[in-house]
This record gives structure tokens, sequence and C-alpha cells, in this order.
């Protein structure tokens, strides 16, 4: 069994990166025991996997294999016990690994690293066009043995007939906004971390998103749906069938305190300071493996407001006791709590990744079957994905998300599970449903084709009386609002560590009981760095 803290320095690797689904398939068939229920991993867990993988070369294909030593190109300065030789000082060339690199320099357990963020895409719609276009740069490396930092910008520019200006209701992150017009958008993104990494855990501080969960089109529990939020970070595993996972983040409310507020006397763009009400999330798991490829995990999470509370910031605290207390049982002077789980089975079933979440933000196990007192307040999601099946590197595979109405909802505005307006977990919202039918194809190393239909269901939001007071609860779809169906294909193709061009279809279809739309949108582009 791979230890989830290889090596030494811990650097994080965006889980945009295609190394991550490569990994995944390898451990769906039993070849690797990678652990991605939550993302980002460090780059040197990532190296020990595909090490392992090299051991056990004569079970991969000829397309596996290519890829194989395509990644090990991008990983190798991960490995421990590689030399300063491989990397020191090197300007636009190959590395000793035959990587290009922009920048890399190396010595005595020092290695920084740079690379641009560039990238371009144009679309076609029957509403018009979208031209995106993007810079920024990496940095990350390490400082000494057990430090690791990464740090990431990226500028993005939009012009067009056709831009979506709030990303809301699409599994695109959300963002937010610099700068608009009637047809240009602006918006940026930063992130970072830095961390201290031991033989058995790591704690790590920065700004990224974490996504815990398994899912083909989103995360019930965390998604990367909402912009970056500041954290700080705690895995630490004692045994090797045991994780234990801590997060707190500082979240943005997007509500004004008018308490705090105050006139500055300029006058200037009205003479008024806004400050917003203080957001904080917190979260803890532990995950059971009894054997390997089977994973089965608990979870608690809260969501606070108003001011930091330093008890959050114990990872053993209870929260939902802790609240309870902090709160004197007032529901008016309390925070918005959540329990979930998971269970991952990947290769007991051959080549098959099985997998179910269960999301509860508001249960009386007492009524659970009582329709007149019940508050099932969950969502849950279960999905199976298979590969190998009739074509090498082939996969297919189905999941179904339901989310009840009010989950993610609370009785302050500020204490919703949303950053910046944004769902901190699937992004369809509450009281929806979506059956998504996926597959993935690699006919040449670094050639994916992707594609997938999904058939949404949206219900109404509905009112905090109803989600509090009401008897018996609104029904699942209540207040229907639309119907949609969803074809997506991508294909993508990767030149070159980090080099990428894709072509992309998508078409939808919208029925809103009263009239009906379609829409279809064709894209191409090429980016580096992502």
């Amino acid at each position: 069994m791979l230890s989830l803290f290889a090596g030494n320095a811990q650097i994080n690797e965006p889980s945009s990166n295609e190394v991550y689904a490569f990994l995944y398939r390898m451990s769906q068939k039993g070849l690797v025991d990678f652990r991605n229920y939550i993302l980002p991993l460090d780059r040197s867990s990532i190296y020990e996997a595909l090490e392992h993988l090299t051991k056990t070369q004569n079970n991969l294909s000829e397309i596996e294999r290519k890829e194989l030593v395509f990644y090990q190109k991008e990983f190798l300065f991960d490995n421990k016990l590689s030399s300063d030789s491989v990397f020191k000082q090197t300007f636009l060339r190959k590395d000793g690994n035959k990587r290009f690199r922009t920048i890399s320099l190396s010595q005595n357990y020092f290695q920084l690293f740079a690379d641009p963020y560039f990238g371009s895409s144009y679309s076609s719609s029957n509403k018009g066009y979208n031209l995106t276009y993007f810079n920024g740069i990496r940095l990350s490396g390490k400082l000494g043995k057990n430090w690791g930092f990464s740090f990431s910008f990226r500028d993005v520019n939009e012009k067009g007939d056709s831009i979506n200006f709030t990303k809301e209701f699409t599994n695109e992150k959300g963002i937010v906004n610099a700068g608009s017009s009637a047809n240009q958008l602006n918006y940026s993104e930063v992130n970072f971390n830095l961390a201290y990494k031991w033989s058995n855990g790591m704690i790590s501080v920065g700004k990224e998103n974490m996504v815990w969960g398994f899912g083909n089109d989103a995360n019930m529990i965390l998604s990367a749906k909402a912009p970056s939020y500041p954290y700080i970070r705690l895995d630490y595993k004692p045994f090797k069938w045991l994780h234990f996972n801590y997060m707190h983040g500082w979240l943005m409310s997007n509500t004004i305190d008018s308490n705090r507020t105050y006139n500055t006397g300029t006058g200037t763009f009205g003479g008024i300071r806004e400050v917003y009400v203080s957001k904080f999330f917190a979260t803890h798991s532990i995950t059971v493996s009894p054997k390997r490829g089977l994973d089965i995990s608990i979870g608690e999470s809260i969501v606070y407001s108003d001011k930091f509370d330093v008890g959050y910031l114990l990872p053993i605290n209870f929260f939902k006791s802790y609240d309870q207390w902090t709160s004197n049982q007032n529901i008016n002077a309390g925070s918005n709590a959540q329990f979930f789980g998971q269970i991952s089975s990947k290769n007991h079933l051959k080549n098959t990744h099985l997998y179910a979440q269960i999301f509860i933000d508001e249960i009386k196990l007492s009524k659970i079957f009582d329709k007149i007192e019940r508050r099932n307040q969950l969502g849950y999601l279960f999905g199976i994905n298979i590969t190998d099946i009739g074509l090498k590197y082939l996969s297919i595979g189905a999941e179904y998300a339901k989310i009840n109405p009010f989950v993610y909802n609370n009785l302050s505005p500020a204490q919703t599970y949303t950053s910046s307006g944004y769902s901190l977990g699937d992004w369809m919202g509450s009281n929806s449903d979506r059956l998504n039918l996926f597959f993935s194809y690699t006919p040449i190393a670094r050639l994916k084709i992707r594609g997938n239909y999904q058939f949404i269901r949206k219900g109404g939001l509905g009112t905090i009386q109803q989600q509090y007071l009401q008897q018996p609860q609104p029904e699942f779809l209540f207040d229907p609002k639309f119907n949609m169906a969803i074809i997506n294909i991508d294909v993508n193709y990767e030149w070159i560590n980090s080099l990428h061009s894709f072509i992309q279809y998508k078409c939808s279809k919208t029925d809103n009981f009263t009239s009906k739309q379609s829409a279809s949108i064709f894209s191409f582009g090429f980016s580096y760095g992502l």
C-alpha cells in the first residue's frame, strides 16, 4: 500500500492535471493504491504512485506505458533522491529528464520552478461568439527537506456576444468580477500554498479549493465551483488504514455588515466604507481503509459567521455539539452544521469503481419516515465507472445525484453553504437531481476523448418560512422551474507537458414548461501551464 505522504516536501499539484485521471484509472484497475478522494494532492505522492507503476509495466498496455513515461518527466524532481544536477540552472530548455523547463534552479535541497500560464479559446454559438484569453505565472519549489511551496496567478479576459457573466448553473468555476461591460469581462485568481510534511502527516496554509469526494461532473460535499479561499489544512495518517483530514477556511459572505459600515467623509464613491460579515468554514473527516481499494469516510463541517472562533481551530472538536454550547441552544445565535460520508470500492469488481456519497444538512432521525414532521434535508450521489470495456482505455460510467429542498441553505444569509455567492458543494443547488452518463477514451497516448449526457430537473429554492416552519415540508421538485438535457463532447491533446489543445461541442435543451430553448456551442483553443 502506498503512503499518502510519500517523499519529503509538499508541493500541491492543481487538480486539472491529467495525471490525476491517469492514476485514477490505474487504481480503478487495481494496479496502484492511489487515494484521490481529497484533492489537491502533493506532487511527491503522485511521483511515488508513478514510480510504483514502473515496477508493474508488464501489466500496462503500450499506450499506458507511453503515458507513464510522459508523466514521469513532469514529476521526477519530486523524487527525494533526485540530484541537483538534473535541474540546476535550466533556462528555456529541457532538464535532465527531457522535460522542457522555463526556469528551474536546484541546490542543497532548495528547488525553484517557474512556468508561464497562457492560452486562448474561441467559441461560436447561436447567441454569438466568445473570445477568451489569459496569462499568468506559476512558481513552485522546495525549501529544505520538509517545506514546499506553490504560487499561481491567472488573469482572464472574455470578449463577445455570449459571455456568461455570472457562471451560474454550470460546472464552470465561479469568478470574482474585476470589471465588465456589455461585451467584455475580466477576472483573475491567485492560489498559493506553503506546507510542512513529515513521515505520516502534513500541515499547510494557503488559498486553494479543496475537493472532497468522487464525482464525474460535480462533488456533493466539497467542489471547486466557488472561487478559491484561504485555509489551513492538516492531514495525519497514524496507520496505513486510517487517514484524518482537517481544514479551516475563510470564506466571502457577500453580506454587508451595516453595524461596521461607516462614512469616510471623503464623498468619493458615496463616501461609505463597506464591511462584509465575516464568514468561516471548518471540516474534518476520518477515512478507514479495511482493505486495498476500499475507503469508508465520515465527516462533519460547519459554516459560521460574525467573528472568528478559536474552537473551530481544534481538529478534534465536535463542531455540532460545540455550536450548541456557544449558541446556548438559540437558533438565532447558532451556526450551520453538516454531516457527510462516502464509500468507495475500486477493482473489487474487475476494473470497476463503485462510489456513493451522502450530505446531511438537517435531519430528524426519529421522524425520518413521518410524512408530516420529517425534515430530510439531505443530498446523495452514487455512481459506477468501468474501464477497458470492449476496448482498451475505454471507460464508461453513470451517476445519479439528488439534492432535496433547502440543502445548502440557512436561516442566516451569511451562513449558507457558499463562498462569493457560489456553492461549496454541487453546482446544481438544492431541490434538483441529475442523471449523468459519461465515457472517456484514449486511442493514442495523451489524446483524451470525453463525453457525457446529462438530464437535470430543477425546482424552486423556496422560502425561509417553508424551510423552517412548514409541515409537511414541500415535496421534492416542488415549484418546478425547468428540465434540461445537455450533451458534451471534448477532445484534448497534450503535446508536451502542460501544453494542451482542444475542441469541444456542447448542446443543451431547456424546457421551462411554458417554452423550450435550444443552444449549441462549438469551441477550440489551447493552453499552457494549466
